[in-house]
């Protein structure tokens, strides 16, 4: 089984390169304006993965109102590629900023959920995922799978990736910078056990269209996670900092569970040790 690999990203991208070995098809963001081209790359695969949480060119921030075109523009040569293909599993593999901000009590990330982007670059995801979705077919199944704050190391080498890792860097200069004012809730998942599920959903694909979250299924507020930084380094706690990129909220776990088998083989605690190793 060959899967092709689309608007790769330099974190998460890479864990599922060494997920597939030599199964892996790269699709280079230099072929997308060359059909015949991604035509060919295809041919062999019976599934393609796009990571959809970034514009093509990094350079332009998430805010930026050209981010919406850069990815609905890069998105389109891969959705028509996909038509054109006949049979192929499709995994859209984005982030939680489609969400609004949660609230305790309500229903979240569930079937229930509205969705509302929180930045430019999430109106681009949220256009690329209802596409595809309004063109799954039986023979071409479409996954939509949204993370919730991964966390983890890249294989290339630290820093790494999350608010854990950011919070380990800042404790060593004696404080950490805590969005919100320490009530929020976050769900933390590692990047291998997001790679899993990819995995997972890969081997049985959807009779035909599916969207999900995925997290640990676990919230911890943001004061408690602070307190336990400040236990390991002694820093000082800074409230109120900006929130504006955060993710809160906590994932259906039992929906996990049930549809891929998954509960994380990663705690909290792991990840924080990798954190201040990483920072080292």
């Amino acid at each position: 089984m060959k899967v092709a690999l689309s608007s790769a990203d330099g974190f998460v991208a890479p864990y599922i390169v060494e997920m597939l070995g030599d199964s892996v098809v790269p699709v280079p963001d230099s072929s997308l304006d060359n059909p015949d081209a991604i035509d060919a790359l295809l041919t062999p695969c019976t599934a393609l993965i796009h990571i959809n949480s970034r514009p093509v060119d990094t350079s332009v921030a998430r805010d930026d109102r050209g981010a919406y075109v850069i990815m609905r523009e890069a998105a389109r040569p891969i959705l028509d590629a996909v038509d054109r293909h006949g049979s192929l599993h499709l995994i859209i593999l984005g982030t939680l900023r489609v969400h609004p901000q949660w609230e305790p009590g309500e229903d979240y990330y569930g079937f229930d959920s509205t969705l509302a982007p929180r930045d430019v670059a999430a109106e681009g995801q949220l256009w690329i995922e209802e596409n595809s979705l309004e063109r799954a077919q039986p023979e071409r199944p479409v996954s939509v799978i949204r993370a919730s704050n991964v966390q983890g190391v890249p294989l290339s080498g630290p820093p790494g990736n999350g608010i854990l890792h950011r919070w380990a860097f800042e404790s060593q200069m004696g404080w950490i910078n805590v969005p919100g004012d320490g009530t929020q809730v976050k769900d933390m998942v590692h990047v291998e056990d997001l790679v899993r599920v990819v995995e997972a959903v890969l081997s049985n694909p959807p009779p035909t269209r599916e969207s999900f979250a995925v997290g640990s299924g676990k919230a911890i507020p943001m004061s408690d996670l602070a307190e336990l930084y400040r236990e390991r380094t002694g820093c000082e706690i800074e409230l109120n900092q900006s929130d504006r990129e955060e993710v809160w909220g906590v994932v259906d776990a039992w929906f996990l569970e049930d549809r891929c088998g998954f509960r994380p083989s990663i705690s909290l605690e792991e990840m924080i040790g990798e954190a201040f190793e990483a920072a080292g």
